[in-house]
């Protein structure tokens, strides 16, 4: 088995070559812990991952299932075509009022849709007038699967799914965990692995990413 492992100096390195965060998106997340907001968001190098992936797939229409300050709506929408939008599930309305706010102020209020309430009763009376480029899932682990399950039809084919979070903080590997979390995401992963319109794999960046490709 060969890999390198992340230093931080190699961590800084990558963030620096790669920048996909500025200073409005660190202002964001200070203007988020400063309401109240859990200091809770993807890394800078899993957005500057993501937003590649959109610009290689030419992805219009992005599903965000679980949105906390809008920090990766945000850096998503950036992504996109001008005629291009980012519809989020936040399950709680004060954050989803946040993220409106925050994209006025980031001058795409029009690439940026909120929809306040629990993902998983909002997707299942979801109609939308188009299908998705991508998914991504950054919600409550334990309703990972189910996530999957309710978005995956609204998704297009050669589209792409990702789920956050999924090395379970290093733990993902033990079968043996009775941690809630843990298991939820070792479900999800091999949801994916498993299901037969999906071909997938785990990226160890970050906290983990589990992306998939809908045949």
């Amino acid at each position: 088995m060969k890999y390198t492992a992340l230093t931080k100096p190699l961590h800084d390195y990558i963030c620096a070559t790669f920048p996909a965060e500025d200073d409005f998106l660190r202002r964001l997340k200070a203007d988020g812990e400063a309401v109240g907001m859990p200091p809770i968001h993807i890394a800078p190098e899993q957005l500057a991952f993501v937003q590649t992936l959109l610009r290689g797939i030419n992805a219009r229409f992005v599903l965000e299932i679980g949105s906390l300050a809008g920090y990766s709506a945000i850096g998503m929408a950036r992504a996109l075509p001008e005629d291009g939008k980012v519809v989020c599930f936040e399950k709680e309305p004060t954050r989803a009022e946040f993220i409106r706010q925050k994209a006025e102020e980031a001058g795409i209020p029009h690439k940026i849709e909120v929809h306040a309430g629990d993902a998983k009763h909002l997707l299942e009376n979801f109609r939308p007038e188009h299908e998705f480029d991508f998914v991504f899932i950054d919600a409550e682990k334990a309703g990972y699967v189910r996530y999957l399950e309710l978005s995956l039809p609204l998704l297009r084919k050669g589209g792409m799914l990702c789920g956050d979070n999924t090395l379970a903080w290093g733990n993902v590997f033990d079968a043996n965990s009775t941690d809630k979390t843990v298991q939820a995401l070792r479900a999800f992963n091999h949801a994916i692995s498993k299901h037969p319109e999906l071909s997938g794999c785990l990226v160890p960046i970050g906290e983990g990413m589990t992306l998939a490709v809908k045949r």
